[in-house]
């Protein structure tokens, strides 16, 4: 531990500084340990290095580290998310063709129905009338 004590001017009281640097050293162990730069940030929003005789300096860097690295995971999600909503508007793009399709064959669908029983009624009807004419032609061969 190494104490310091100093007086600014005669009228003021004495300042005591004291620090260790032993402390200091595991802390800026520990922050060596962490990555020292993060590419995806801009550059005055790097990281500091400590200063290695400040506890607190270390304490700083590694908080202003572990947000960096938290920046970095939700800028990942948001673009993971971001992919995912692009993938979402493709599909509901193809969703909306489908159901234009879908309209589409519906419409035709109804439309061939109806003709289908309109071909069907005037099928009816000529059958009967050709039944009905065969009879008359047989009637007719009968009595000559």
């Amino acid at each position: 531990m190494i104490t310091s004590t100093r007086r600014v001017s005669p009228d003021k009281s004495e300042v005591r500084i004291a620090f260790s640097l032993e402390e200091s050293s595991v802390e800026v162990k520990d922050v060596e340990d962490l990555p020292q730069t993060f590419p995806e940030l801009d550059q005055r929003l790097q990281p500091v290095p400590p200063c290695v005789s400040l506890r607190e300096s270390a304490q700083v860097y590694k908080e202003h580290c572990r947000m960096a690295r938290e920046f970095h995971q939700v800028k990942h999600e948001i673009a993971i998310l971001e992919d995912r909503k692009r993938q979402l508007l493709e599909e509901l793009v193809e969703d909306e063709k489908v159901a234009v399709e879908i309209a589409r064959l519906e419409e035709e669908f109804r439309r061939l129905t109806e003709e289908n029983r309109t071909l069907v009624t005037v099928h009816n009807e000529r059958t009967q009338q050709l039944e009905s004419l065969c009879l008359t032609n047989r009637t007719r061969q009968d009595s000559s």
